[in-house]
């Protein structure tokens, strides 16, 4: 790592020995960054990496295998190799064996214990994650084999595709007066692979004949949560398990602590106490972690100094959600190309997905991969991923180490979501290949009609289909061959019967018959051939749209035109998606012209002028609608910093290294004014509404106002002790708001040039009245501000609370305030009157206050605590009205339909409940979510609910019948805030990946993709005309325009930017059998 930091600072000094801040310009990121990827105290990443060396003028060929190189060399320095065995067992499960370093789920196993000599038939129920594997494995087997109870057996299996006829023995007593335990684990997998819904059945009743005192049998199933409603599928089962369920919940912080430290402890080594308090602070509020910590602790270990798990090791291995994917990504970096394709193909015949439920895991046999690889490529690649943990390899069955690799690893998640319809068309065909050849290859079993005709769709060429084994692809080219035979058997009967209608021609009656005959069969061989004809479309359609996604980013302008004619070759939704996201891409045309560095980009207000800067000192002025440049101006001193135009267009101003802001005429490019009066820099410039006054801020603190039409000074601002940072007016003119790097806020009257007010009070939380002249704020002692917008002063302190407020919310009326705070109450005021009510509302620091639109009722819940009630109060009088009861955990997000009529609520049990307000009964139970929903989002109409969960994933539901119409995937980060357009038909989301995104709601697509800048956007809001979206976090707001175009209008888009249509050989290559249509005509 010294050696490589040495050789950048090397290749710096050889490119003219350039400074940082010079870099810092073109590489896109900081002085601090690159100076840092320099200095040898850690390998930098290769971005990073490449984009200092661009800077440098490097080869990034070079120097990206170079960084290839070290980061294997700091890898392999890294991981301890001494041959010990881990105190941690990494993604896999506990089994009996490893009961010596299974430590934290005492108390739980000792439950479990009881249930099962209570009941004979119980069941363990958990989120993925929570560790019911390993509970029942290394904690109750043992515990059971050592607790003094007689038993003849202790019998653990998963159910796998088909349950009844693998393990029917198992489900036998022994012959001895002893009772045997049958132990089924990943019980869930009677649902996800067992596709006999008869053998499904009788399993479960099977496994039911232990409540018979005298069947010999205990029987103990563990179910993942979220499919714990489908065992209502089954009616006994649905009423016995009731009585006999134990919840796995999460682990408390001395469990966990037992849990980080204690296999350590047993392997003679320790753990930091930074580390285990990190670790837990981490875990404890993050459902279904178990896995992940189990992770990233083995991976400690391997890096451990000594005999010490430090928090640099940690760190060093990717933290608790980075390790799975650092581990896979470290493995997927060391395959070579064909290696990578096989490692897919193994990974993804692994994987279930999921159907409104979360994708699976999907034990299979070995010999399952006899792909058209040689086996000794599959052999290798296998063993690689076995020896990173990633997968298993037990008794002949390949296995995803644990379901966490799916949602932990970003790139495993994006296959499967690029594949997921091929996955699920996939699935069926080994199964019915399966049982083809269990009815030794009887033909009544082969597809058919539609089902063969999707098949083929998601496989071409079966033959010779790298994702098919023998057995898939014989099934499919027999289906193919049955069908052949069966059309020319058709094509027989056809000419028999015109032959027959030949023979009696002479017969009237007999002529018309064989002529109404003839005719229904080529009507009926008409659309079957237009059925075939359209299937081919559709087919093409999407192939040319996937086509089109894999090529935006590096060939915008051949991916915008496949997705054209995606798009006119069938309308699907994939060829819609494409056609948007190709609309949608930020550029449009290339401009080409500056000398130098681009520094800043300014759209003029009418949309028709684009005004950019270049470090060379040139502000050039292009035409929006052609790309081309009609005026180039440029300033005395070099390095154009900012550019801003007035309202109306006419005028643009820009400012240079010199401290000097020039004014210049829009339509001529020719100078007007050169305004002088500021030292250390230009940092912000913003035209008043009217457009007669310019604001400039610099870093010498001050704000200048200019008359914009003379060009002369009217007022100097004095008072910022920092350099200035922002500004902005206020709607009428009348007021700016200025702010600097000391974080203080001030409010100016421009006429006077008077500081109204400023504002340094440390705010926590704050929420604007309907009308906007109202500001509330709450900060960490208790106190809630009222601040009038319009002058910046405190109208009014409402005292009471006596710890920090958590949250506000205004009524409908703007009249009322509901606040939340740390002291376990929320107060209702009325801000005309200062009257105030308090509402105990029995939460432990409450944190979650929702008033109905109708201002009727407020909603209360507590979010820390293992409160699990939702309170309703009468918002009038403050006096509870009813307590909403059911959820298991504690409830996470809680919001009211439009109307009012409905609350939904989400809790760690990861459902989400519908509530009818008026008789406080739940009206349906969302369930299939993979974690406890944290957003919670109505449409407009109330008829569409959107959660978010930690899953990079939006998820929208019909609140009629509680069913899920789609998911949203496409973020690489947790969704962060949602919101509905006014009209529904749009929901904008942002992400902690920094992109915001829209989407049809109708048909389930992205619409549009763009960059954000903030990683922590907390609130996303469409203006009420649905074409302004505003986008809040970390202090900072971006607006967009959300105008989204239609097909048609994305097809004009496209075509008005790139100005040309495919190349012969781009037609040849992707076209090759289509007519030789243009996408864009003149």
């Amino acid at each position: 790592m010294e050696r490589f930091a040495f050789e950048l600072r090397k290749l710096r000094q050889e490119a003219d020995g350039l400074t940082y801040r010079a870099m810092a310009r073109s590489a896109h990121y900081s002085v601090t960054v690159l100076s840092q990827a320099a200095a040898g105290t850690r390998l930098p990443s290769l971005t990073v990496t490449l984009a200092y060396v661009r800077a440098c003028r490097g080869d990034p060929v070079a120097w990206e295998r170079r960084w290839k190189e070290a980061r294997d060399a700091v890898a392999a320095a890294e991981r301890s190799d001494d041959g010990l065995p881990s105190p941690y067992q990494g993604l896999a499960r506990f089994e009996p064996d490893d009961h010596h370093k299974f430590f934290g789920r005492d108390a739980l196993v000792a439950r479990a214990k009881a249930l099962l000599d209570e009941r004979r038939f119980a069941a363990v129920v958990g989120p993925s994650g929570s560790g019911k594997s390993s509970l029942l494995r290394a904690g109750l087997t043992p515990a059971l084999r050592s607790g003094g109870r007689n038993l003849a057996a202790i019998r653990i299996l998963t159910p796998g595709e088909r349950p009844l006829a693998t393990h029917v023995a198992a489900l036998k007593a022994a012959e001895e007066d002893a009772e045997t335990v049958v132990v089924v684990d990943q019980f869930e997998e009677i649902f996800t692979l067992c596709r006999s819904p008869d053998e499904r059945a009788e399993f479960i009743d099977r496994l039911l004949t232990a409540r018979d005192p005298g069947s010999g049998l205990r029987v103990l199933i563990a179910v993942r949560a979220d499919f714990y409603g489908r065992c209502a599928e089954h009616r006994a089962l649905a009423d016995t398990l009731p009585d006999c369920t134990l919840l796995v919940g999460p682990m408390s912080p001395a469990e966990l602590n037992d849990a980080i430290v204690r296999p350590a402890q047993t392997a003679g080594l320790m753990v930091e106490r930074k580390l285990s308090a990190r670790l837990i602070d981490e875990v404890k509020d993050e459902p279904g972690s178990l896995p992940l910590l189990s992770h990233v602790l083995l991976e400690t270990w391997l890096r451990r100094r000594g005999r010490v798990l430090t928090v640099e090791a940690y760190e060093a291995a990717g933290g608790l959600h980075g390790a799975i994917a650092h581990t896979a990504e470290s493995l997927h970096t060391q395959l070579t190309a064909p290696q990578r394709q096989l490692a897919r193909l193994l990974l993804l015949r692994l994987i279930t997905p999921g159907e409104g439920t979360p994708d699976t895991r999907r034990p299979a046999s070995r010999s399952e991969f006899g792909l058209t690889t040689d086996s000794g490529d599959i052999d290798q690649v296998l063993d690689k991923l076995a020896r990173a943990r990633l997968i298993t390899l037990d008794d002949g069955t390949v296995d995803i180490a644990h379901e966490a690799l799916i949602t932990g690893w970003p790139r495993l998640h994006g296959w499967i979501e690029e594949s997921r319809e091929r996955l699920r068309c996939h699935r069926r065909l080994t199964e019915a290949a399966r049982t083809w050849q269990e009815l030794d290859q009887d033909p009544g079993a082969l597809y058919r009609g539609t089902r063969l005709a999707t098949t083929q769709e998601h496989f071409p060429q079966a033959h010779h289909h790298p994702e098919l084994i023998s057995t898939e692809r014989a099934f499919l080219n027999a289906s193919t061959t049955a069908r052949h035979q069966e059309q020319q058997a058709e094509h027989r009967n056809t000419r028999r019967l015109r032959r027959f209608a030949g023979a009696v021609s002479v017969l009237l009656v007999l002529a018309l018959t064989a002529g109404v005959l003839a005719w229904q069969q080529s009507r009926t061989s008409d659309r079957q051939s237009d059925r075939a004809l359209e299937a081919q479309r559709v087919a093409q359609s999407r192939q040319l749209a996937a086509r089109s996604d894999a090529l935006l980013t590096s060939d915008p302008d051949l991916g915008s035109l496949l997705a054209i004619h995606a798009h006119r070759t069938s309308p699907t939704p994939e060829a819609a998606s494409s056609l948007y996201s190709a609309a949608g891409l930020p550029i449009r045309h290339r401009l080409s012209g500056h000398a130098d560095e681009v520094s800043s980009v300014v759209f003029s207000p009418d949309g028709r002028t684009l005004a950019t800067g270049g470090d060379e000192g040139a502000v050039r002025l292009w035409n929006t609608a052609n790309g081309k440049a009609y005026a180039s101006i440029t300033a005395a001193e070099g390095m154009s910093g900012h550019v801003a135009f007035s309202p109306d267009s006419k005028i643009v101003a820009s400012s240079d290294a010199a401290s000097v802001v020039r004014l210049w005429d829009v339509a001529s490019g020719e100078s007007r004014s050169a305004l002088t009066g500021h030292t250390g820099g230009i940092a912000e410039l913003e035209f008043s509404p009217d457009g007669r006054t310019l604001a400039t801020g610099g870093g010498d603190g001050k704000v200048l106002l200019w008359n914009a039409a003379r060009g002369t000074t009217r007022t100097v601002l004095n008072g910022h002790t920092g350099s200035v940072t922002g500004l902005v007016f206020s709607p009428d003119g009348l007021a700016l708001a200025t702010g600097d790097d000391d974080n203080t806020l001030r409010l100016w009257d421009v006429a006077s040039g008077k500081a109204r007010t400023h504002i340094t009070e440390r705010t926590d939380t704050a929420a604007f009245s309907p009308d906007g002249r109202t500001m509330a704020t709450g900060d960490f002692v208790g106190v809630v501000r009222l601040w009038d917008t319009a002058s910046g002063t405190v109208r009014e302190t409402l005292p009471g609370h006596t710890d920090m407020i958590l949250d506000l919310a205004f009524g409908p009326d703007g009249r009322t305030l509901a606040t939340g705070s740390a002291d376990e109450t929320a107060r209702l005021w009325d801000i005309t009157t200062r009257g105030e009510r308090t509402v105990r509302a029995g939460h432990p620091t409450d944190h979650t206050t929702v008033i109905s639109p109708d201002g009727q009722t407020l909603a209360t819940a507590g979010r820390y605590g293992d409160e699990s009630t939702v309170h309703l109060w009468d918002a009038a009088s403050g006096k509870p009205r009813a307590s909403l009861t059911g959820h298991i955990g504690r409830v996470r997000a809680v919001a009211f339909s439009p109307d009012g009529k409905t609350l939904a609520t989400s809790a760690d049990d990861t459902t989400v409940r519908l509530w009818d307000t008026g008789h406080a009964q739940v009206k349906e139970t969302l369930t299939g979510l993979p974690r406890p929903v944290a957003l919670l989002m109505f449409s407009p109409d109330g008829r569409t609910l959107a959660t978010a969960v930690f899953d990079k994933t939006l998820r929208l539901w019909n609140t009629a019948s509680g069913t899920q119409r789609a998911s949203l995937t496409g973020h690489t980060g947790n969704v962060t805030a949602t919101a509905f357009s006014p009209d529904g038909r749009t929901v904008a989301t942002t992400a902690d990946d920094k992109s915001l995104r829209l989407w049809d709601t109708e048909l389930g697509i992205p619409r549009a993709t763009y960059p954000i800048n903030s990683a922590e956007a907390t609130a996303v809001a469409f203006h009420p005309d649905g074409r302004t979206l505003s986008v809040a976090g970390e202090g900072k707001a971006q607006h967009w325009r959300t105008d989204l175009p239609t097909l048609s209008r994305s097809v004009r888009k496209i075509c008005n930017a790139i100005h040309r249509n495919l190349t012969r050989t781009e037609r040849a290559t992707y076209l090759p059998e289509s007519p030789a249509r243009p996408a864009c005509t003149a």
